[in-house]
């Protein structure tokens, strides 16, 4: 209160220099060089006017436009209240070649104002000493670090007037001083700091109306904490209020006019002004005449009339700018483009996270009973009748089964946002209970997931679609090792009650080796084609169980597993893959 009376001085003209000083008895003073407060004798209170001032509310100058035409002060607490809660106030008035004392206790006058001494006339001012009362605060420490911003700030937007901020509770006593010449452009750069400006030169300018002054500096920036400052009649309004919402309105309108002139305005997935606005760094300082103001802490300005005004003069202002500057316009452009794009698959995941968290888990998973999810399994079964079968073969307690119809999509080259619109995927990852993309593995049902497909050329392909799918879209599942590919066998072997399985001809070919001449001349073996020609206990003594089974760990190394599944299934590749085969294909082997 008593920086905002001694600054509306400084506004007026009068006041040049403001001092504040931390005393080291826990006061406070601010002492200025203006006029003076009044001490003639008031006409009907018949008392001085420093009384009246500091006893009774809505009692100063800045009530009569005569006196101020822009106060920061004007409809807060007043002084008067700062009396009332101090329990102890003194005031020194310099006016008129003499100096007045008064002093004050629990917000009375202790005697009448009293000259005590002649001074030179040109020597004015005020100053005010006061100790907060500990009966309506807890201690006497002042936020020194707010206190300096607000010099700060207030020494930038006045040009011109010098302020002091002297501690003298440490020894030696700790002095600092503002005044600035230039205004907002250099207190703007030093706010910004390091900060990666878009623009390369920040807009600043000054508007001049017969009912306000405004001046601002804006510029863009990637950095999520953008430089955000307001001021009205020099006093910070934190919460911004009706010039923040003019100056937001006339930079979206003025953006939008741009964009629409240059035709950079796309059909849909248009910039919301939140986009325009959200990376905008800005400092906005208006004077007006008798400020509304939300509350007496006057943290938010309520003014329609200064919010129109600020919205015409910043959008013609900056409208002109873009057009001399278009360049620069296009990189405003595309940061509000970039938002809205950004803005708009964040809100497709919001939608996908609610469709996957209210979701039931798909009817064709047969669900284990068990809820550890170092025991549980999951097998992705090629196919209804495989599936069939494998419910008959698994372990109810544990594995669970879940057949997939035919091949899945390609999803290698299919951003992970849109994966879950096939719905063999969406089931795949509902069931597994994690999101593509996900960082984090929080919902995980299962702490093996099993591929399970025909040992043939098609069973080949759905594997490699699969794990394709896990390792771009679920990189976190592949990374932590819960992803395996089950080896169904391609041949059985029975000797007598002797049962082998294996995955390969070469395998077959050893045991038979190994056969005795008696034993290779009663062996039969059987050549399986897929998985639905295996009955549940073949399937299970085979490929399911853990004592019995072989699964082979799914590991991506970044270089050689991309570059292969690159070959195999991007579109982009189709050249390098026929060429590919040409050098290479006869090495395939025909397992029909």
């Amino acid at each position: 209160e008593l920086i905002d009376n001694s600054v509306d001085e400084a506004l007026a003209g009068y006041a040049h220099l403001i001092e504040v000083t931390h005393h080291d008895d826990g006061s406070m003073s601010v002492a200025d060089d203006g006029r003076g407060m009044p001490v003639d004798e008031h006409p009907k209170a018949r008392r001085s006017g420093v009384e009246v001032i500091l006893t009774t509310l809505h009692s100063g100058g800045k009530f009569s436009d005569r006196h101020y035409r822009y106060a920061g002060g004007l409809h807060g607490v007043g002084v008067s209240v700062v009396n009332a809660l101090s329990k102890r106030l003194e005031v020194a008035v310099r006016r008129d070649g003499k100096k007045y004392a008064m002093a004050f206790v629990s917000g009375r006058a202790k005697g009448r104002l009293k000259a005590v001494g002649k001074i030179a006339k040109k020597n004015s001012g005020s100053t005010i000493r006061f100790w907060p009362d500990p009966v309506f605060f807890d201690g006497n420490r002042f936020d020194l670090a707010r206190l300096r911003g607000l010099l700060h700030a207030k020494a930038v937007l006045c040009p011109g007037l010098r302020l002091t901020l002297c501690d003298e509770r440490g020894a030696p006593e700790e002095r600092e001083e503002w005044l600035y010449r230039a205004g907002l452009s250099e207190y703007f750069q030093s706010l910004a700091g390091g900060r990666e400006l878009l623009l390369p030169a920040t807009l600043s300018d000054s508007h001049k109306e017969a009912e306000c002054e405004l001046e601002w500096c804006l510029n863009w920036s990637d950095e999520d904490a953008p430089v955000a400052a307001s001021y009205v009649n020099l006093v910070p309004t934190p919460q911004g209020g009706s010039h923040v919402a003019g100056l937001r309105a006339g930079v979206v309108e003025a953006v939008r006019e741009f964009m629409q002139f240059h035709e950079l305005m796309p059909k849909t997935g248009k910039p919301t002004p939140d986009d325009i606005w959200s990376n905008a760094c800005y400092l906005l300082s208006l004077k007006i005449e008798n400020p509304q103001f939300a509350g007496q802490t006057k943290e938010r300005l309520n003014h329609k009339a200064a919010e129109a005004a600020v919205t015409g003069v910043i959008r013609d202002a900056l409208s002109l700018w873009l057009n001399r500057h278009p360049r620069t316009g296009e990189r405003v452009a595309e940061l509000a483009l970039a938002n809205a794009q950004r803005r708009s698959r964040k809100n497709a995941r919001a939608r996908r996270k609610s469709l996957f968290l209210n979701l039931a888990l798909p009817g064709k998973l047969a669900d284990c009973t068990s809820s550890d999810l170092d025991e549980n399994e999951l097998f992705l079964v090629e196919g209804d009748s495989a599936g069939g079968s494998a419910r008959q073969a698994r372990d109810r307690r544990f594995q669970a089964v879940m057949p997939l119809r035919g091949k899945i999509l390609n999803t290698w080259e299919v951003a992970t946002d849109d994966i879950l619109q096939s719905q063999e995927i969406h089931d795949i990852s509902t069931a597994i209970g994690v999101k593509p993309g996900a960082d984090n593995l929080d919902g995980l049902r299962y702490g093996k997931i099993c591929i399970l497909a025909d040992a043939d050329a098609d069973g080949l392909h759905i594997s490699t679609l699969l794990s394709a799918l896990f390792i771009k879209h679920f990189p976190q599942l592949v990374a932590a090792g819960h992803v395996y590919v089950a080896v169904p066998p391609l041949f059985r072997m029975d000797v007598a009650k002797d049962v082998r399985y294996a995955n390969s001809e070469e395998e077959r070919d050893c045991y038979l080796e190994a056969l005795s001449e008696k034993d290779r001349a009663r062996v039969r073996i059987t050549r399986f084609k897929g998985l639905g020609e295996m009955n549940p206990p073949q399937l299970k003594e085979s490929t399911m169980a853990r004592e019995s089974r072989s699964l082979l760990q799914l590991v991506h190394e970044p270089g050689a597993v991309a570059d292969t599944m690159d070959l195999l299934l991007a579109r982009r590749r189709a050249p390098d893959r026929r060429e590919w085969l040409t050098d290479k294909g006869n090495l395939a082997q025909d397992l029909a």
